[in-house]
């Protein structure tokens, strides 16, 4: 076991791996509770036709199976699940594009057709990660656009975080300040307190704890009513194997965009979390990644299970740094996250209870898009050519209030930008194809998809 995980190799022990698996899940626990509350629509006043417990369910399933393919094939220290941004990309994008498509009253239809989308951007994706075509995809974007993709997801995120908990409130399409002394605000404010506290204390899983404290604060305001935290796994069927395949190949002119942006989106969010934390965890040398295909192909495949099991993109967690602080350094972190997930599948009534008010968790989605914003720190703001499509891009996703609209708006002016800066020969032909897409894409398709 030793010579297989590479434990005294890497420098660690069986007692940090193990520390360092539990300090993980806790610190990407919160998808369980977020997760059924986005894909089920309830965050958004929407109905996919997905049945919140049952997504409970396979969301620890989904994410167990990614974390132990990790650990047993890549034997990296990295936590799999959902990931945050693609999730809500699939709700708010992907799924009213599949219900324009077949018509707007078939709802069970568009969710099934929606879940091929993912299952087929997963495919893609592994056969990008196969043919090693990934490099020329990651080279293809710029560090300053991965940066405006990220930074703009995460303030969507947070938006979204704050109309839940009311602090803003959309009235006469503008947003204004509501009153904080209502309860959901202040459910938001004691979750956001305490995360942001304990974070800066270094306390390790402090947006759970924080999910804990606003869940209290609800209890005490009326809001929840306690159950009995532990209970047998809700059925998984409801959610499991309703795909669509073949919806997508007969559709597939209309949905091809949104297949190419879920499979980019895919590779920036494997990429940045794989480079941040191997490099915190000392496994890059020489600016050399070992094995990082495995990486790559493990998280294509826990996607393709995931679209199986009823969920968005499955992605490697940048919350794993915090179990590589600790001292993880081996997949068998990754199997002890494995295993927190699988038990986790045991307190689904308490989990249900929490989902079922947004405001609990709301902090935590503002916290993670806290997190994202970093990224703008990537972003050359020198250059002109690479910061304004950048801040387009990354304006453009919270003010439209859509994901894809705002990749479309800094992908499209991005290669334009440079040939007319004189830069042209500076982009990817990949851009180029991608922009002749796009513009296919806004002039043909935009008024139905």
């Amino acid at each position: 076991m030793d010579r297989f995980f590479k434990i005294t190799e890497r420098g660690s022990t069986w007692s940090r791996e193990c520390l360092a698996g539990l300090v993980t899940f806790m610190s990407m626990a919160y998808i369980v509770c977020v997760q059924p509350q986005i894909m089920s629509g309830t965050m958004f006043n929407v109905t996919t036709g997905a049945d919140a417990a049952a997504l409970v369910t396979t969301t620890c399933l989904v994410a167990a199976i990614g974390c132990l393919l990790m650990g047993l094939v890549a034997n990296y220290p990295l936590g799999l699940a959902p990931g945050m941004g693609e999730n809500i990309f699939v709700v708010l994008t992907v799924f009213p594009a599949c219900a324009a498509i077949i018509g707007q009253n078939k709802h069970t239809e568009a969710w099934h057709l929606a879940l091929g989308v993912v299952l087929i951007s997963g495919i893609l994706f592994a056969l990008l990660s196969f043919m090693n075509l990934r490099k020329y995809l990651v080279e293809a974007i710029s560090p300053s656009l991965r940066g405006g993709m990220s930074a703009g997801i995460g303030l969507f995120i947070a938006l979204i975080g704050l109309r839940h908990a009311n602090v803003i409130i959309c009235e006469n399409n503008l947003y204004i300040l509501g009153s904080l002394t209502e309860p959901a605000p202040l459910v938001f404010l004691t979750g956001l307190i305490i995360t942001t506290s304990l974070h800066t204390l270094n306390i390790r899983g402090s947006i759970l704890y924080g999910i804990a404290a606003s869940a209290i604060m609800a209890w005490c305001l009326g809001k929840i009513v306690p159950v009995y935290p532990f209970g047998l796994p809700a059925d998984p069927s409801p959610v499991v194997a309703q795909i669509d395949i073949w919806g997508v190949f007969h559709y597939l002119y209309k949905l091809f965009p949104l297949l190419l942006i879920l499979v980019f989106m895919e590779i920036f969010d494997t990429l940045g979390t794989v480079v941040g934390v191997g490099t915190r965890a000392g496994l890059i040398k020489e600016n050399q990644f070992p094995d990082i295909e495995k990486v790559f192909a493990v998280d294509a495949t826990a996607t393709v299970i995931g679209a199986v099991g009823g969920h968005s993109t499955v992605t490697a967690y940048v919350e794993s740094v915090t179990g590589v602080e600790t001292g993880g350094r081996t997949g068998l972190t990754a199997l002890v996250i494995a295993t927190c997930f699988l038990l986790t599948m045991f307190c689904s009534p308490c989990i249900l209870m929490i989902a079922n008010y947004p405001p609990i968790t709301a902090a935590a989605l503002v916290i993670v898009g806290a997190l994202m914003l970093q990224s703008v720190a990537k972003i050359d703001w020198n250059d002109f050519s690479e910061s304004v499509p950048a801040f387009l891009l990354m304006i453009g996703i919270p003010f439209s209030y859509n994901i894809a609209d705002g990749l479309i708006i800094g992908l499209l002016v991005y290669p334009i930008i440079k040939i007319f800066s004189g830069k042209g020969l500076h982009v990817s032909w990949i851009l180029y194809v991608l922009m002749i897409v796009l513009i296919f894409y806004v002039t043909y398709l935009k008024s139905v998809v």
